[in-house]
């Protein structure tokens, strides 16, 4: 029996099990995916929201400040990619101004440090390629970028470091919560790969956490699918915007923004569209068109023709637009990290530590006197010097072999991927952990490269290798029999 079941690999599953493993006991992450990171914390805006946004006294609010505040410490720590560089709010009318002082009154209740609303002059000098048609914007300085990737893999593999399980390919099916013979309640956890038993549950698992709670509380909760469109710009864009430019917030959120990323490229979106399917992550020409639209009210001359992909996220909002978290009333030994939108990737650290603190306590689970806090990230040949990475090379030869060579990516990076804790074992993997299949010509290169090292290492067929699992299948068929 475990100690607890953690449900759903995501940022905020992650940020769970890496705190939880600072406590000495057994514990095991489920995911019904193929790999961690493989739902809402793959595809989303990859921004620490500053806070000033949520309403004051939310969960959403106090968990957003904590959340933003951490991340500087544990990109650190956990060597993954993070930049403070701030946000403005763009307000494109006069009419605007009013709900730019309203959201810097909401921000300072909330514990925002330093926001400051800017005219157009102050503007231009933050954002020198913002259009003509912003007048004001306001200014938070606290606010950041991250690579969702890279923080959700950093705590994922340190929490594995400590000893928690993972088991993937794994879908809950049900929930039943028992006395043993000794008087002990428990939870008997249904999969698709056997039953498995535990103290405590925690419910991380996205749009499908409504699915879970509904299974064990007469009190139901209601999750509906938020899709949201995504343009990736290439990196040649990088420098065109500073900062993550927000426009004046509307019925369905933030708006679109525009936004640098962590790796030099430039990110537009979301749309917002209320969905039934949970899988819904199709995109529309529609949506990139209201993309485009909006986003032209921010800039006269975004650089679309260097669009290189795009994409769908599904954020999983909750009816009454807040974080659900903490254990149940009427299921004891079941807690909920449920409703986890944005700021859910800004916050997801602050709720792993206090949910992990709720969990020890409850359980009486003593601290892990081997608990490591730290963990190295991959290797990067290219943020070494010349010096170092010839030397890298005369050691390890792989490193000098360029298999992706838009981002020159090489086969040790991959190697790599796969061999770490929780390693990768699809393209996206790969492509997740180290960037290969990232840049202009999106893996119409490299696939068939990495493809072979990925059935090398894992000792399977090449034509057993998926784009993401699942039936993601690359090779459909064959034209003729290999030899």
């Amino acid at each position: 029996m475990y100690d607890v079941i953690i449900i759903g690999a995501g940022v905020t599953g992650c940020a769970v099990a890496r705190f939880l493993s600072a406590f000495k006991g057994s514990f095991c992450v489920l995911e019904r995916a193929e790999d961690v990171c493989s739902g809402t914390s793959k595809a989303n805006s990859a921004i620490i929201h500053a806070g000033f946004d949520a309403q004051h006294g939310s969960l959403m609010a106090k968990y957003n400040l904590l959340g933003n505040r951490m991340y500087p410490a544990l990109s650190e720590e956990l060597d993954f990619s993070y930049k403070n560089n701030g946000s403005l709010v763009l307000a494109l009318s006069e009419e605007d101004l009013p709900k730019l002082e309203a959201l810097k009154e909401n921000g300072i209740k909330n514990g925002v440090e330093g926001l400051e609303i800017v005219d157009r002059q102050r503007l231009k000098e933050l954002e020198p390629a913002v259009g003509h048609i912003p007048v004001a914007a306001l200014y938070a300085p606290t606010a950041g970028i991250v690579c969702p990737f890279g923080a959700t893999i950093a705590f994922a593999e340190n929490a594995c470091q400590n000893g928690v399980e993972f088991r993937f390919n794994t879908e809950v099916k049900g929930l039943i919560r028992e006395t043993d013979e000794d008087g002990q309640s428990c939870w008997i956890v249904q999969t698709a790969e056997g039953v498995l038993k535990t103290r405590a549950v925690v419910n991380a698992a996205g749009v499908y956490s409504d699915i879970l709670h509904n299974m064990v509380s007469a009190k139901k909760i209601r999750i509906i699918p938020r899709r949201g469109d995504y343009l990736l710009l290439d990196r040649r864009t990088g420098g065109y915007v500073k900062h993550t430019v927000f426009q004046v917030p509307g019925k369905f959120g933030k708006g679109v923004l525009v936004s640098p990323t962590v790796h030099g490229n430039t990110i537009i979106g979301p749309t917002a569209e209320d969905i039934d399917d949970k899988e819904g992550v199709d995109t529309t020409s529609q949506g990139f068109d209201d993309l485009m639209e909006k986003a032209g009210l921010a800039f006269d001359d975004l650089p679309l023709r260097e669009v290189i992909t795009s994409f769908a996220g599904l954020r999983a909002h909750e009816e009454h637009h807040d974080f659900i978290l903490g254990e149940v009333a009427d299921a004891p030994g079941f807690f909920n990290c449920a409703g986890i939108e944005s700021p859910g990737l800004t916050a997801a650290p602050a709720i792993g530590k206090e949910i992990a603190a709720e969990l020890a306590e409850k359980l009486a689970l003593p601290e892990n006197p081997d608990f490591v806090g730290r963990r190295k990230g991959f290797t990067d040949p290219k943020a070494l010097s010349l010096e170092d990475l010839a030397a890298l090379i005369r050691e390890k030869p792989e490193f000098g072999r360029i298999v992706c060579r838009c981002e020159q990516v090489s086969e040790g990076e991959i190697l790599e991927a796969i061999r770490r804790p929780l390693g990768a074992k699809s393209l996206d993997g790969v492509k997740r952990r180290v960037r290969a299949g990232m840049g202009r010509c999106q893996a119409g290169f490299c696939s068939p490269r990495i493809m072979d090292i990925l059935a090398q290492e894992l000792k399977v067929d090449v034509a057993d290798i998926t784009k993401s699992g699942g039936h993601s299948e690359v090779i459909v068929g064959l034209v003729k029999d290999r030899v």
